[in-house]
């Protein structure tokens, strides 16, 4: 396999699609760098489920305020006109559809849209969150993964084995190799790293691709 883009580099061309004044939530963990990479002249209002909107970066070792966590436990910033209120206000917010984005990791996704970011089966400790929430309350749901699993097999699938978070929620998928639109029920490659052909991308993508006129080079600065 080509090289491929490190974890930070896949969330840096993740933040590139956000609008500015965007409303967005991101998953626990990986998804969390995406609020790194704001692209100039562009600011999105991140939520996390625990009660806060409109937090900033994460604050220099030794200055953390513990008070001041996400929902993924992690110390975080204010922004100036930051919020806080109550978890089930903050789901509110969520279920209501005021959410523009919600950008999260996957186990798989499934090329109709479906999503398994919850559960890794029977041996596996279930820690569902906020996602099942989101995947159907934010207006666009995108998710950021390695495009194959440690052991080299497919995460972008036909059909999804694992335990499913949403049914057909997703509409963009950002790899460590492509990036990849959900429509009509299929994978369509937008873009691909310049040194890997699409035979080669196709041979770990568990799905057929649809293949347009114009599929664009997957760029990303060193980070």
């Amino acid at each position: 396999m080509s090289a491929k883009l490190s974890n930070a580099q896949i969330a840096w061309r993740a933040a590139q699609d956000i609008e500015d004044g965007a409303y967005v939530n991101l998953g626990i963990g990986f998804p969390e760098m995406v609020a790194k990479f704001q692209p100039p002249g562009k600011q999105a209002i991140f939520h996390t489920e625990n009660g806060v909107l409109n937090f900033g970066e994460a604050p220099a070792e030794g200055e953390e305020d513990w008070d001041l966590i996400n929902a993924g436990k992690k110390a975080i910033t204010l922004r100036p006109g930051a919020a806080f209120f109550h978890h089930a206000d903050s789901f509110g917010m969520v279920r209501g559809g005021h959410l523009d984005v919600a950008i999260l990791g996957t186990y798989e996704v499934a090329e109709n849209g479906d999503l398994a970011n919850w559960s890794t089966g029977p041996k596996g400790v279930p820690a569902v969150g906020g996602a099942m929430d989101l995947v159907h309350g934010a207006k666009r749901v995108a998710v950021i993964t390695d495009h194959v699993t440690k052991d080299g097999k497919p995460k972008l699938v036909k059909k999804c084995t694992l335990p499913l978070t949403g049914v057909g929620c997703v509409t963009r998928v950002y790899t460590s190799l492509a990036v990849l639109d959900i429509e009509g029920g299929r994978f369509v490659l937008r873009e691909k790293l310049p040194t890997m052909s699409v035979a080669d991308l196709q041979a770990v993508t568990g799905a057929e691709m649809v293949l347009p006129d114009q599929i664009g080079d997957l760029v990303a600065p060193e980070l």
